[in-house]
């Protein structure tokens, strides 16, 4: 299991306190693009156009990382 799984596993469980640059490693690891050049969002993008703005600040509200396990599962 690589680092990855292990934070989606982690996220699933507890979807309290996660850092940005976390759910831009699982993104990349399941092929979800993302974009956040001088802005206060960092921008999800899947394959299909589905997208999901999450605020940059820390810690992301848990209700953001639900939304962007959604995202990653294809919901």
């Amino acid at each position: 299991m690589n680092t990855a799984a292990k934070l989606l596993q982690a996220m699933r469980s507890n979807p309290l306190d996660w850092k940005l640059a976390q759910l831009q490693t699982v993104a990349r690891q399941n092929g979800i693009d993302w974009r956040h050049v001088g802005t206060s969002h960092c921008v999800f993008v899947r394959a299909d156009g589905k997208t999901l703005p999450v605020p940059a600040r820390r810690p992301i509200k848990p209700i953001y990382v639900k939304k962007f396990l959604e995202l990653v599962e294809g919901a």
